[in-house]
């Protein structure tokens, strides 16, 4: 989102913070979103926040990302105050939260930052160039963007996991001083979602007796829809619809970078074959505790699925890319490959062979070493930096919402 410069928003906060006041706030939070992957963690976190009525929070858009696509209207959707970035840089709050990294160091707070996905576990891209190729840092730790000008950005830099720690020391150890081990809420969400299978799976379509297949795709050349575009189709045209109901949630950085409509078009000929493609704010949760196997790659939505106990198969899985000792290269070690020259049915009903309880269990106990508590712990932590006390009563964890596929022939005619 690039809003301009003049068109200021009035709320509780800056020089006329009383002016309009009704219910006067006693501290002013700012969500800070980098993309539409960011801003859905963020409508993890803020909640925690936003029912306390002693806490005012804004949400803004940094323009730090190529992949900003949608992201104002996500934002309005939320139904929060937008601030425009030249407004935020400009005022002062008394906490900053974001689930990214980038221009940061322009607001006015303490800044508490949180991951947008299952925590560090692949390796930044390599720039093209013409230079001689140097080792890649961690995403997530990357040194350049933690520390800005001789100075440690994040006040508090919340990891899902210890280990997280010996990484960050390696990477960038100027900001181990402010690392927190918060656990991972979005895992946390997805068990206290279990519960709930059998509805989210009518609600995806899957009628009894059916297996539905969920096929993730993160972003990049080398993930699984950048090494076969067309693989979707594949799967519809392989796969018996009287057995198999195939779901799919493309990263948002796809949807962002080409646009919905254009997305929408591309897969519309899967739609009509039954396919149901998720949306890219929210739906790939729900879809990941209804699912039978996940198809999928390096991406995070794969690793939740393992830590949920779902087979998943590793259609495309980039070695160079991964963090080696990571979640991710865990999970490369034993999930099986999809042999795409042999006929898929046999090796979507093969995969469960390859994974055992205490893989599953080994692959979740890697995501996140506070397992239930992130909710509490996060909120505890932004209230410190707050310096307000906490609420006695604990946060509620809840499931994620029901999934909306989008359906076929819904595109606007132009």
């Amino acid at each position: 989102m690039h809003s301009s410069g003049d068109a200021w928003t009035s709320g509780p906060f800056g020089l006329e913070a009383s002016r309009g006041s009704t219910l006067p706030a006693q501290r002013t939070v700012l969500a800070v979103a980098h993309h539409m992957t960011a801003a859905t963690r963020l409508a993890d976190i803020m909640p925690l926040l936003e029912s306390d009525r002693r806490v005012a929070v804004a949400y803004t858009a940094a323009p730090a990302s190529v992949f900003t696509g949608g992201l104002d209207e996500f934002l309005r959707d939320l139904g929060g105050l937008v601030l425009p970035w030249q407004e935020a840089v400009r005022s002062r709050f008394d906490l900053v939260v974001a689930a990214s990294h980038g221009m940061l160091e322009c607001l006015h707070a303490p800044i508490l930052t949180v991951p947008h996905g299952a925590g560090p576990g692949k390796l930044l891209g390599r720039l093209r160039g013409f230079g001689p190729p140097a080792e890649r840092p961690v995403t997530g730790l990357i040194r350049e963007r933690l520390v800005v000008a001789g100075r440690v950005v994040p006040s508090s830099f919340v990891l899902p996991h210890e280990r997280h720690r010996r990484s960050l020391e390696r990477e960038c150890p100027e900001a181990l001083p402010v690392a927190f081990v918060g656990g991972d809420p979005c895992l946390d969400r997805l068990t206290a979602s279990l519960p709930h299978r059998d509805a989210y799976r009518r609600a995806l379509g899957v009628r009894l007796g059916r297996r539905l297949v969920f096929v993730s795709s993160t972003w990049c050349p080398d993930s699984l829809l950048g090494q076969d575009p067309d693989l979707l189709f594949r799967l519809a045209a392989e796969l018996p619809r009287d057995e198999y109901q195939i779901v799919a949630a493309l990263h948002p950085h796809i949807w962002a970078w080409y646009g919905r409509r254009q997305v929408t078009s591309w897969y519309a000929d899967c739609l009509r074959l039954g396919v149901r493609l998720l949306p890219p704010e929210e739906g790939w949760r729900a879809a990941l505790v209804a699912a039978d196997r996940v198809v999928g790659d390096h991406g995070s939505a794969t690793c939740y699925a393992a830590a949920l106990g779902v087979p998943v198969l590793l259609g495309a899985f980039p070695e160079d890319s991964v963090a080696p000792g990571s979640h991710v290269a865990r999970l490369g070690a034993v999930a099986p490959r999809v042999d795409w020259d042999r006929p898929l049915r046999p090796q979507l009903e093969d995969a469960a062979h390859a994974y055992r309880p205490d893989v599953h269990e080994a692959i979740r106990d890697d995501i996140s070493s506070r397992p239930g508590q992130a909710a509490r712990l996060i909120r505890g932590e932004m209230y410190r930096l707050m310096r307000l006390p906490d609420r006695d009563r604990p946060p509620d964890v809840t499931p994620v919402p029901m999934p909306r596929p989008i359906q076929a022939g819904t595109l606007r005619a132009a």
